[in-house]
């Protein structure tokens, strides 16, 4: 099944909802209005669906494999990433400094869905490297990005993220890998690294392992942590590759999905040491590390949308050739297309609304975080700020989830051929499960979005993005439409049951935590529902002003009746989220433990 990016919808996203012209007046974007923004996209369209998505079947029939240490990846996309590197992909959103392009991220998240939607396994390795570069140019010192940051940014190396040990996944409290100081100023790093991902490979030069580990003498806990570079290969002063660093893959994981990605397990150490360089100061590795997390934690949402998509174009073509049954009607006299039945065009309709639901909320948070680096005016950053801060795990948490049920929908609507590898169907399916574990479970995105985003300022923010709402409904009840006047009804019952739930996060989070936690993967669920809903609340008024003037009229009413369906059938969901959080949280404790 061939993929074709969703250009329409994804400059329109760009223009409406993210204002690329006002960003375009941000401080260092002033090249970066539409017309931009339209190239740039026009020329990601065409690599990503003749170059990359032709391989993505094939790296889920042959991926990735290891042998005496060495990972070869998937025929084809060692080419591929060639030609990646050499249009300057790596280097869209990175400073010009460095030999990036210096875009906005509202531009680049776009080309980070094209080329996830077109090969998930293949986009994982620039999208590890994008953490990386975050981290050294946040926190890495000038030494660190003279050597480091030009070669990533060229794609001519590529970066991982080192956290997780066999005995430490989530709690890197745990975390036992130690750093011993040497006296020219590096470290040895010793340890095992697991799940990382591209962390052997043949894509590239050299491989920049950043890397948490203790020195000794450091703090027990999170406060103890520090993060080291460990490249592949030392570099030598001219800055090519030198002699192989100790640190080395001893296997790679066998998978449910993203098959072509080699998911590695490193051994640092094993023969004298891995030298490391210290990234800015000893015990703040963690605080540098979230750079990248949440760097990461955005792209990964943005693979849900990715991948949804891929599964909704999958199931439209098979939907319009999969002759089954006489529709319920009568319209046509014999068997017809499915896409005729009502339940068929109903699962449809679901995957296409949550699919432009989630990537209006995504280029959303992109602009905000445009706002928030480029803003002039420091109360105009810090709101933008604290806006996409927000939006983070509900980019990643509701997308990721939404994923899942998309993907799931992509297999029913080919019914027994679904279940059948040959379609494909089931590796979107497959590939989408890992993005609501990796960079942090759902629960983890929501246990933020509690404690950090909505307890800490007493639902201020969350407020604040609930009165914006209120804004939206009053301009859809103006606009008047029937269609308009049905989003607002449901955006309203949507915004309230969420104002309820952040007043209990708020207020209840010290006196009754395990209530309060019970709740806060529905109250993300809940959130980005609303987010989502609202975005779409915001397409379909711009949508109609557009049609009435006779621009693009079909692409148009597509999106009022895309609009319609998301509020009716999926943001109507809210008020019973909002029941189940504030009035039901008692329940899910009340089981005893010996009872399970």
């Amino acid at each position: 099944m061939s993929y074709t990016a969703p250009l329409k919808d994804l400059l329109f996203n760009i223009e409406h909802l993210a204002r690329i012209e006002e960003i375009a007046k941000l401080p260092g974007f002033e090249e970066a209005g539409l017309d931009t923004a339209q190239a740039v996209l026009e020329e990601c369209a065409k690599f990503t669906q003749d170059v990359v998505a032709p391989l993505n079947v094939e790296g889920d029939r042959n991926p990735s494999s290891f042998k005496a240490g060495v990972v070869t990846t998937t025929p084809g996309f060692k080419d591929a990433f060639a030609q990646y590197a050499a249009g300057g992909w790596q280097g869209l959103q990175h400073p010009a400094d460095f030999g990036g392009q210096g875009l906005p991220k509202t531009i680049g998240a776009a080309c980070v869905e094209m080329l996830n939607s077109a090969n998930l396994s293949f986009a994982l390795c620039p999208l590890l490297t994008d953490g990386a570069i975050e981290a050294l140019l946040t926190a890495g010192s000038d030494a660190l990005k003279a050597t480091f940051l030009e070669k990533l940014v060229s794609g001519e190396w590529t970066g991982t993220m080192n956290l997780t040990e066999p005995q430490a996944g989530s709690d890197l409290a745990l975390v036992r890998s130690r750093a011993e100081p040497q006296p020219d100023g590096s470290y040895k790093v010793f340890g095992t690294k697991i799940f990382i991902t591209y962390g052997e490979h043949d894509m590239a030069d050299n491989i920049v392992h950043l890397v948490l580990a203790r020195v000794a003498g450091a703090p027990e806990g999170v406060k103890g942590i520090s993060l080291f570079v460990c490249p592949k290969f030392l570099v030598n002063e001219d800055g090519s590759p030198g002699a192989r660093n100790d640190v080395h893959c001893v296997s790679i994981e066998h998978k449910m999905g993203i098959k072509a990605s080699p998911t590695a397990v490193l051994q640092y150490g094993d023969h004298g040491g891995a030298v490391g360089y210290l990234v800015g100061e000893e015990n703040r590795g963690l605080e540098y590390m979230f750079i990248m997390m949440n760097a990461a934690r955005y792209a990964v949402g943005v693979q849900g949308i990715a991948v949804a998509e891929r599964a909704y174009q999958q199931a439209v073509a098979y939907a319009r050739e999969r002759v089954q049954s006489r529709p319920v009607d009568g319209s046509v006299a014999g068997s017809a297309a499915i896409i005729h039945h009502p339940d068929v065009r109903r699962m449809l309709m679901t995957m296409r609304a949550n699919v432009e639901g989630c990537r209006a909320m995504a280029a959303v948070a992109a602009a905000a975080y445009d706002a928030a680096h480029q803003h002039p005016d420091a109360d105009a950053r810090q709101q933008n700020q604290a806006f996409y801060e927000f939006l983070v795990p509900l980019v990643k948490g509701y997308s990721t989830e939404m994923s899942l049920e998309v993907t799931s929908l992509g297999v029913q609507v080919h019914g027994g051929m679904g279940f059948i590898e040959e379609t494909g169907a089931a590796q979107h399916y497959r590939d989408a499960k890992i993005l609501t574990i990796y960079e942090g479970t759902t629960a983890i995105q929501a246990n933020d979005l509690v404690g950090r985003k909505t307890a800490r300022d007493g639902g201020q923010t969350a407020k604040a993005i609930a009165a914006q709402v209120q804004k939206t409904e009053a301009d859809l009840l103006a606009e008047g439409s029937a269609d308009a006047k049905a989003v607002a009804q449901r955006l309203s019952a949507a915004r309230e049951a969420f104002v309820d739930v952040v007043n209990f996060m708020a207020s209840q989070s010290r006196a009754a935590p395990n209530a309060v936690y019970a709740g806060s993967v529905p109250y993300l669920m809940l959130a980005g529902n609303l987010v989502a809903g609202w975005q779409l609340g915001r397409s379909l008024l711009v949508a109609s002003e557009l049609a009435a003037k006779g621009q693009d009229v079909a692409f148009m009413q597509a999106k009022i009746a895309t609009a319609r369906f998301y509020a009716e059938h999926i943001l109507s969901k809210a008020p019973g989220a909002r029941d189940a959080i504030v009035e039901g949280a008692d329940s899910v404790t009340a089981l005893a433990l010996d009872a399970f």
